[in-house]
């Protein structure tokens, strides 16, 4: 798996903790941290910096999703699909040397292996109009 796959991995597993949990990403975080193996793995920066990123602008990023799920509240949204959908806006709007077809396909290709059948086609469709009309 390439390192920056494993650090999204990561992130989601710290998100979908604090979002199942109502706990801060932060605090999620550091028991992760000292939880995990050392030495630390190379990719850990980047997952640290996903779930800091996606903290700090949970509010815009939870407003786009909402805003181009069609039918869907963020609520009703499987809580895995809600956090890749959170790390791939987060990618789209803060991470500039990402383009934005590695971060949608980073999310679906996660969507494949953690979430339902559906929801590679649902992050896609997604995470497809936020890059096309939000990140403009």
């Amino acid at each position: 798996m390439p390192a920056r796959r494993k650090a999204r991995k990561r992130a989601l597993d710290v998100l979908y903790e604090a979002d199942l949990r109502d706990l801060p990403p932060s605090q999620v975080m550091e028991s992760y941290l000292e939880r995990i193996e050392k030495p630390h793995p190379d990719h850990l920066g980047y997952t640290i910096s996903l779930v800091d990123g996606v903290a700090k602008n949970l509010d815009r990023i939870d407003e786009l999703i909402a805003s181009y799920a069609e039918g869907w509240t963020l609520e009703r949204m499987p809580v895995v699909d809600r956090n890749l959908a959170r790390i791939a806006v987060f990618e789209l709007l803060y991470v500039p040397e990402i383009d934005d077809p590695v971060a949608i396909t980073e999310a679906v290709e996660l969507a494949k292996q953690m979430s339902t059948d559906d929801s590679p086609r649902y992050l896609n469709g997604i995470l497809g109009r936020i890059a096309e009309f939000a990140t403009r």
